[in-house]
């Protein structure tokens, strides 16, 4: 009997542990890994009882299956809870958690399947005792490379943190390790590889479990510094300058620190009456906007600045910040008084400085504005082809002083088109002048559509146009030419119920990379649109819309 009640005793024990850590800590996150940890632990002895109170092979084997499953998950466990305890659970995300628990879950599922008794086979017809086999020593394995990687990281923690409690906390966790480590080793020792030899002895594992939690609970509470983490930030409540009230979520005064005194005269334990407090101020802002979002919006943070009437010149600002918990429930309110009274003498004197500034500076913003106005039109106009908003002939002269100085320096191929629209002279005869300034822009705005931001389209006079192409060759140059003289082929211009088709001539020159030589820049320039103009007329002689290159 003694030795059925061992086991439950140990659980006992543990569940007071667990209430216990419940019970005097405030619930962080360290601590709801460690009470996993914690639970799963508590299933080793819980099933170790459970099948000594019954004959049923069935129910011997859940309970063993109970116990293995807490064994299993120990290492994992034990792993998550130390990356808590060291500060690295920024490591733990979701693929990187499943890789750590996967090897010992999937070794547990096999030990619950139980293959043709790999993990373990009932001796007398029961689970009371058995045999085990290799899957059982292969579990036993797993849990110790856990430990041996959990143990690193605690060495490497009590390498690098400098506070004496921080290394105190990691060193009582670090002797827990081994408590549980060398009572497993013990009870796998005494109760299985001689278990021939020798009497079994119960609660081992147990033992070490319960010792080694204890370690875990001071790791914890002792050195975790939650005390006087308390401590600093009560002092700091008192003696903080802004006024702070804390009340609960039925308006009740929890906490008040002595800077919120010459605000306002509440006790501990009072209700905050907003609404009374607010009455004789002058509030700076809607008063009544503030008091219905305090009522109504409680999950909303609020702020508003009020004049105090029995302190002439001080105001105070008010600060109504919510209180939630995880699940976004609100637990209470906390609000903050700040003296702004000498931040408000200071902001009214600069606006009276800053009105009549402003009345001055709105008249030259004014002017300024239309003189940039005026300035940005003047440069577009100097710059653009009123009809078609394409470059004008001296924009492109100038850019293309300085590119081709660029691509002789760094031997950048480019090309240039030079083209103009077939028998343009016929459609201005037939149609009149304003159908033929339609088929100008009409084909500039196709032929911009082809074009890269960085090409430059120009209007190089009537109905010629000039493109640049940088860092384009031969090549290239031919293929966009062609989508070009496409595309234009393919444009339509009403005139009136009439439909104009036109079509371009093109002549293409290109610069490749060793070609880039001359002294003169203008000459050169003056060289090359003489080639490109022979190749289109030449594109002219060889029957209009084609497309030309000069060699």
């Amino acid at each position: 009997m003694t030795l059925i009640w061992m086991d439950f005793v140990l659980f006992a024990l543990l569940f007071i542990l667990f209430v216990y850590v419940i019970a005097v800590n405030r619930i962080t996150q360290t601590h709801k890994v460690y009470l996993v940890f914690h639970f799963i632990m508590m299933l080793w002895p819980l099933g170790q009882f459970l099948i000594r109170l019954t004959d049923t092979p069935q129910y011997q084997l859940v309970f063993i299956n109970v116990s293995f499953f807490a064994i299993g998950m120990l290492g994992p466990c034990w792993l998550i809870f130390v990356l808590f305890l060291t500060g690295k659970a920024t490591h733990l995300k979701s693929s990187r958690l499943f890789l750590y628990i996967a090897p010992s879950l999937l070794c547990v599922l096999l030990s619950i399947w139980n293959p043709n008794y790999l993990f373990m086979q009932p001796v007398g017809g029961g689970y009371f005792d058995r045999v085990y086999g290799p899957l059982f020593w292969v579990l036993i394995l797993i849990q110790f490379a856990y430990f041996f990687i959990a143990l690193m990281n605690m060495f490497h923690a009590l390498k690098t943190v400098n506070s004496l409690n921080q290394r105190r906390q990691l060193a009582t966790a670090v002797i827990g390790m081994f408590v549980l480590t060398g009572f497993g080793l013990l009870d796998v020792l005494i109760n299985v590889l001689l278990a021939k030899w020798i009497p079994v002895v119960p609660g081992l594992l147990a033992l070490g479990i319960v010792l080694s939690t204890s370690c875990f609970v001071i790791a914890i509470n002792r050195f975790g510094m939650f005390d006087l983490l308390s401590l600093v930030q009560r002092d700091i409540f008192e003696h903080m300058t802004m006024g702070i009230i804390v009340i609960d979520d039925n308006d009740s005064v929890l906490e008040i620190n002595q800077s919120a005194v010459p605000f306002i005269n509440v006790e501990k334990g009072s209700v905050f009456e907003l609404e009374k407090f607010l009455a004789p101020l002058q509030a700076h802002g809607e008063v009544y906007e503030f008091l219905y979002r305090y009522r109504n919006h409680p999950k909303e943070k609020m702020q508003m600045e009020f004049a105090l009437q029995e302190s002439v010149g001080m105001h105070v600002s008010i600060v109504i910040s919510p209180v939630l918990d995880n699940r976004k429930t609100l637990l209470g309110r906390i609000i903050t008084f700040h003296d702004v009274s000498e931040l408000r003498e200071l902001v009214d004197e600069m606006n009276r400085k800053n009105e009549a500034l402003h009345e001055r500076n709105l008249e030259l913003i004014s002017i300024q504005e239309e003189l940039f106005q005026v300035n940005q039109k003047l440069e577009q106009m100097a710059i653009t082809d009123v009809l078609t908003g394409c470059y004008n002939r001296r924009y492109l002269t100038q850019q293309l002083e300085h590119e081709v100085q660029l691509n002789k320096r760094y031997q950048i191929p480019f090309s240039i088109f030079l083209f103009d629209i077939d028998h343009f002279k016929q459609i201005n005869d037939r149609f009149g002048h304003l159908v033929g300034d339609e088929v100008i822009r009409s084909t500039a705005d196709i032929v911009r559509e082809k074009l890269r931001r960085t090409d430059i389209l120009a209007r190089y006079g009537g109905e010629e146009f000039t493109v640049y192409l940088p860092h384009t060759s031969q090549e290239h140059a031919e293929l966009l030419a062609q989508r070009i003289l496409h595309a234009v082929s393919e444009n339509i211009v009403y005139a009136g119920l009439e439909k104009v088709n036109v079509t371009i001539s093109m002549g293409v020159v290109s610069e490749a990379n060793g070609d880039l030589s001359f002294t003169d820049t203008n000459e050169y320039l003056r060289e090359l649109f003489s080639r490109a103009d022979a190749a289109l007329y030449r594109a002219k002689n060889d029957g209009r819309n084609c497309v030309v290159i000069a060699h």
